[in-house]
């Protein structure tokens, strides 16, 4: 059997689908060009923003991220990923209008917790105010406690993404950085965390393992790992 086609649902950010192509680059594992994997991507910045939509009633996301959703399917993917968490929140309404498997990564990164943390129970959060909101995590890790940053520190966190000198302007410097270990610190010290997950994919590309003493888990790479899995299964 042929390998399986990617498609990545990109463009939220540009950033994040450069990241998660990238990723699926490096796990790979090819040693020439024609062993790579054959990836679609669709960018697409015109996707009304998540958190706008769970938190002050913007727009949707949904017909955009569908109409993506279709390119990728017409252009032969046989399975869709989203590097953006948020969007996770919309990912069953998405689904039922595509007849190939979008993968969940934040259930993917259930079970990788499951088989690599078990003994792990208190996980802090660091997202965008729309997935601590709408609960992503919570809802999947019952038997986790998740931990998400008081009000003050969540405000932090969306600055750190969202703000004039944050990462989707551009910002991935030292300060940044400095300033997702000052919030991992806090919450260390304040709610005894014993894992970070980087449940903005914002986050997950610039806050790095050697960054932080805790774990840091990071869905972008579970769901790359299970893209390259499933792409390469009975191949």
């Amino acid at each position: 059997m042929k390998e399986k086609i990617v498609g990545i649902l990109g463009g939220m950010g540009p950033e994040a689908t450069c990241e998660m192509f990238r990723r699926i680059i490096k796990l790979t594992g090819a040693k020439s060009d024609s062993e790579h994997l054959r990836i679609i991507i669709d960018n697409n910045p015109k996707i009304p923003d998540r958190t706008k939509a769970i938190l002050h009633n913007g727009h949707s996301p949904v017909e955009e991220m569908v109409s993506t959703a279709k390119n990728l399917v017409g252009a032969g993917a046989d399975f869709i990923i989203i590097p953006c968490m948020t969007a996770h929140r919309f990912i069953s309404e998405v689904q039922s209008f595509v007849n190939v498997p979008i993968l969940d990564a934040i259930e993917l990164t259930k079970q990788y917790i499951e088989e690599k943390y078990k003994n792990i129970n208190r996980i802090g959060l660091l997202a965008t105010s729309g997935t601590v909101y709408a609960g992503l995590f919570q809802k999947y890790l019952v038997e986790n406690k998740i931990i998400v940053p008081n009000s003050a520190l969540q405000d932090e966190v969306m600055d750190i993404i969202y703000g004039n000198n944050g990462i989707k302007f551009g910002n991935t410097s030292q300060e940044i950085v400095d300033r997702l270990k000052k919030i991992v610190l806090e919450l260390t010290e304040a709610e005894g965390v014993e894992a970070i997950i980087a449940g903005c994919t914002e986050v997950g590309f610039v806050l790095k393992q050697s960054d932080i003493d805790l774990p840091l888990i990071d869905p972008l790479t579970v769901l790359a790992s299970e893209s390259v899995k499933l792409a390469k299964i009975n191949s």
